[in-house]
């Protein structure tokens, strides 16, 4: 196992929601109706973490994150036991990162205070747009007046606010969406993150692009208003530091996210949750992932103390075909050195291409690179 000195990150996944996106294909659940349910899902994430802290050993806890569903819903009493904890069974660093979802309905506004009472000192708030049309399409609960006020609540409450965007909706112009893109910089977050539409298999709205009811952005049109994100957002000071992650400075990133495309551990708990921890050889990873029913995650952590209901040990190639995909997500790349299982590994025809480069012995994309990065690490995989 890791020693003390590696850093660490918990993601704790809480599935319910007031109302299931229809792009949406995360593991969630209606929340009404389910109070002794989610106490007792409180207890077992609880156990969970306890069971995970013994697997890792003593650890330096660089993130806590709320993720889901909409952990906005939950009581903030949950919220704080379950960072007192973390807090306990790990060392936590002096500027820990503890970030929660939510959404910008007036209900869950009204529990900002009491999160960050709780502990919580880096808001992720899933505006989406900032027009009633566009959330309307979304299915969103809340409108773009809600959006602002809570963004300006979330603003004053929170050290850390970072906005959720998504663009490439149908018929939406780079004039359209630079436009959504100057208000929400104005809203007072240091951190942007606006994701693209994608239409995910299973979804409602996978099911309404097959009968037609509307056409997805083509390809050219995405990276069209994927251009304008950019200069847009870098010309308000937001770095883009990973493809669908801005930052105003180095403070303002993710921490939370960068633990995953830097390829360090993270312990994943609640239902559906994912980890990503030491494998039992040398250069060898475990990936792990929790049961996805409510019932029977809390079940499996009664009856085995963790939440697991499969784990794989990744070898050391594919530990290192995993930093490619993610660590080419980010500004700072992947270091060679970390690729070194995969010694076929061939970026110069990609350098060649401009869509990569290489310095001071680190493997980056480059922003044309950026635009076709899921094709271009695929090819250079292969």
């Amino acid at each position: 196992m890791a020693g003390l000195s590696a850093p660490l990150g918990v993601y704790i996944h809480w599935p319910y929601c007031a109302r299931i996106c229809p792009y949406c294909d995360f593991n969630v659940v209606r929340h009404r109706g389910r109070t002794q349910e989610q106490a007792a899902l409180v207890q077992a994430i609880a156990a969970d973490l306890k069971a995970h802290a013994a697997l890792t050993g003593p650890r330096r806890l660089a993130s806590i994150f709320f993720g889901g569903g909409t952990p906005s819903l939950m009581d903030p009493r949950w919220v704080e036991q379950l960072i007192t904890l973390a807090t306990e069974i790990w060392t936590p660093e002096p500027d820990l990162e503890i970030g929660l979802e939510a959404n910008p309905t007036d209900a869950e506004a009204t529990r900002f205070k009491d999160l960050a009472e709780a502990g919580i000192n880096r808001l992720s708030l899933g505006v989406q747009a900032l027009d009633d049309a566009a959330l309307s399409f979304l299915g969103r609960d809340h409108d773009a007046a809600a959006g602002r006020r809570a963004a300006a609540l979330a603003a004053a409450r929170f050290p850390r606010l970072s906005l959720d965007l998504i663009y490439a909706l149908p018929g939406q112009t780079p004039k359209a969406w630079r436009k959504t893109l100057d208000e929400a910089a104005s809203l007072g977050a240091e951190h942007i993150s606006p994701y693209q539409l994608t239409i995910e298999a299973g979804t409602p709205f996978d099911r309404a692009v097959r009968r037609n009811r509307f056409t997805p952005a083509d390809p050219d049109r995405a990276a069209d208003l994927y251009e304008a994100t950019q200069a847009v957002l870098e010309g308000l000071g937001f770095q883009a530091y990973e493809v669908s992650n801005h930052a105003k400075g180095a403070a303002a990133r993710s921490r939370h996210n960068l633990i995953y495309w830097r390829g360090q551990d993270y312990v994943g708990v609640g239902p559906g949750a994912h980890g990503r921890l030491p494998g039992p050889d040398a250069g060898t990873r475990l990936a792990t992932e929790a049961e996805k029913g409510v019932g029977a995650y809390i079940a499996r952590v009664l009856e085995t103390n963790l939440g697991w209901t499969r784990t794989e040990a990744y070898s050391p190639q594919a530990a290192a075909e995993e930093r490619v995909l993610m660590g080419l997500r980010i500004d700072e790349g992947v270091g060679l050195a970390e690729l070194a299982a995969l010694p076929a590994l061939n970026p110069k025809p990609f350098i060649d291409l401009g869509l990569l480069r290489q310095v001071d012995q680190r493997l980056s994309a480059t922003a044309k690179g950026r635009l076709v990065l899921d094709r271009l690490t695929l090819e250079l995989l292969r």
